[in-house]
């Protein structure tokens, strides 16, 4: 009954907000509206620790054993804490782990935990590699939400989880009807590089929300796309709400946690873009890069023969998805590539 219930409100939920999407926006009244409802939650959420209270963190890992931070209930997240520390902790920490869970860097603390500071060189770095790997995926869905004329609209497909022994990390895209005929040339490809780099060279904060899926309903009100993984999400969530990201000032839906910034990334690369033919949204693109975070760079001839790798077409299924969960550390991936045919 209970499930019922749910998704009977989820339902009027969604058709409240299809019904507010009547109206075709262009590409930028879409991303400043959905911009502006990410900070009006936000805002919100703040609000809601209108007093200053202390929490004690305490803090795990090499050199930091029984160091102890006092910090601001609500207000301070990992990143705040790394800041008490070092410049190399504030430098290096890709992701955080608060009382065992994985645990956004920008993300506020509610409590008092311990936590730990996670890199890429740490002895396993699992949980590293999968928040780099599933944040370079967002960058290029980032890329190409701006990356065509504003009347283009650019449908972003949910992403799928691959784990690096793939080879590439993966963006799904349903471009306008009016780009069904565009082949993309190596230039096009050239051209979404440059642009990633770009946001990779501003540094920019991958900034973590929570929400309920009614707030994540009405961000997303001009995509059926996007509030059906809505409500996947939601409906896979222990806690019932949906993680949300904003990097500058593209907002987008993430199954996982990301990275803390942009600048974590070196060297990216878009390394094709395939046709997947029609499907339930129009003709769907899978567009495919390749990258390494900044403390682990490649030599040249390595980086041509990962290049050639990530072109070709990975192909998704149920059981390579879940391989996420045996995600090699990148270092090793890099050490022994695969061979590559000629």
């Amino acid at each position: 009954m209970m499930a019922c219930r749910t998704a009977c409100q989820m339902l009027h939920r969604r058709l409240a907000s299809s019904a507010a999407a009547s109206a075709r926006l262009s590409s930028t009244e879409l991303q400043s509206r959905r911009n502006s409802l990410f900070s009006q939650e936000q805002a919100r959420q703040r609000a809601l620790f209108p007093r200053i209270e202390k929490i004690e963190v305490q803090m795990q890992g090499p050199g930091l054993q029984g160091t102890l931070l006092v910090m601001n209930k609500g207000v301070s997240t990992p990143h705040s804490c790394a800041r008490h520390l070092t410049e190399w902790h504030v430098d290096s920490a890709v992701l955080a782990v608060v009382d065992g869970e994985a645990w956004p860097l920008h993300k506020p603390l509610t409590s008092s935990c311990s936590l730990s500071l996670l890199t890429f060189k740490d002895t396993n770095p699992l949980l590293a590699n999968q928040a780099y790997w599933r944040s370079c995926a967002a960058l290029l869905g980032q890329v190409f939400q701006n990356a065509f004329k504003d009347e283009f609209i650019v449908e972003l497909l949910k992403t799928p989880e691959v784990p690096v022994t793939s080879g590439a990390f993966l963006c799904d895209v349903v471009l306008d009807p009016q780009l069904d005929s565009w082949a993309p040339s190596e230039e096009s490809l050239r051209s979404l590089t440059r642009d990633a780099q770009q946001l990779i060279h501003k540094d920019l904060p991958w900034e973590p929300l929570e929400v309920a899926p009614s707030v994540a309903l009405d961000i997303f009100a001009h995509s059926r796309c996007k509030q059906t993984e809505v409500e996947e999400l939601a409906a896979h969530s222990p806690s019932g709400t949906v993680s949300m990201y904003r990097c500058g000032d593209h907002v987008t839906l993430s199954g996982g946690p990301l990275v803390a910034r942009t600048g974590l990334c070196m060297q990216y690369e878009v390394a094709a873009i395939h046709n997947l033919g029609q499907g339930a949204w129009g003709l769907h693109r899978r567009a495919q890069g390749l990258s390494l975070p900044r403390q682990l760079q490649a030599h040249h001839t390595v980086w041509r023969k990962l290049r050639k790798r990530a072109e070709k077409l990975v192909e998704v299924t149920s059981s390579s998805a879940n391989q996420t969960t045996a995600l090699p550390p990148v270092a090793n991936h890099l050490e022994d590539p695969a061979p590559t045919h000629q």
